[in-house]
């Protein structure tokens, strides 16, 4: 389950909840108003040189010798 991040428009609160994508938004733990989820940075992060500039995935081309049959 993702942890969503909420603010009260009210009183100006912000909480973090731990709850399923489809569940409603739950009341500011300070005032009882609906919480307004907010937009926030995902804490996933690609480091190094990673699979997208190295071209992972993709087949290799076929050396020479390969392409004429294997013989040389």
């Amino acid at each position: 389950m993702p942890i969503y991040e909420y603010d009260c428009a009210e009183c100006g609160k912000t909480w973090e909840v731990l709850q399923k994508m489809d569940a409603p938004a739950p009341a500011c733990p300070n005032c009882g108003e609906p919480g307004r989820k907010r937009v926030s940075a995902a804490s996933f992060v690609l480091r190094g040189q990673g699979w997208g500039r190295d071209n992972y995935g993709l087949k290799p081309e076929k050396k020479a010798s390969e392409k004429k049959g294997g013989q040389g």
